[in-house]
């Protein structure tokens, strides 16, 4: 048996993305599961230009039972934010949003996601508003 995730696209327009995402555990977990892949996000309009990275701009999140690392997508992955069990919401907004610090080597601009402690039953959910870049 494998957790039981699902990942739905709420908002795609050309300046954010809105993703939640959800987890009901067996206790198996994941590692490194791509989120956020800015190739399949909607290209702009005005021009047809493909999304190539984003900023996270916030993160709704409530967590049971285990923790969740958000993660930039390189050839050495770099943590994005922590969300340790708890409900919470980051606001990035004010600042223009977590920057990308993944180093240049295999940088996609895609977001992973790894989950630490999960048992049974824990569970996640997860909204990530992201803004766009081109």
């Amino acid at each position: 048996m494998a957790d039981a995730v699902t990942s739905t696209t709420i908002v795609d327009d050309d300046r954010k993305a809105v993703i939640q995402l959800t987890n009901t555990s067996d206790g198996t977990g994941e590692a490194a599961v791509t989120k956020v892949d800015v190739s399949a996000l909607a290209v702009r309009s005005s021009d047809g230009a493909a999304c190539t990275g984003c900023k996270v701009s916030r993160i709704n999140y409530s967590t049971l039972g285990m923790s969740v690392k958000l993660l930039w997508n390189a050839t050495t992955n770099t943590v994005c934010w922590d969300l340790r069990e708890h409900s919470y919401d980051v606001d990035f907004s004010y600042m223009g949003g977590l920057q990308n610090t993944a180093a240049a080597s295999g940088k996609t601009g895609d977001i992973k996601l790894t989950t630490t402690g999960a048992g049974s039953g824990d569970s996640y959910v997860i909204v990530l508003t992201v803004i766009k870049e081109y």
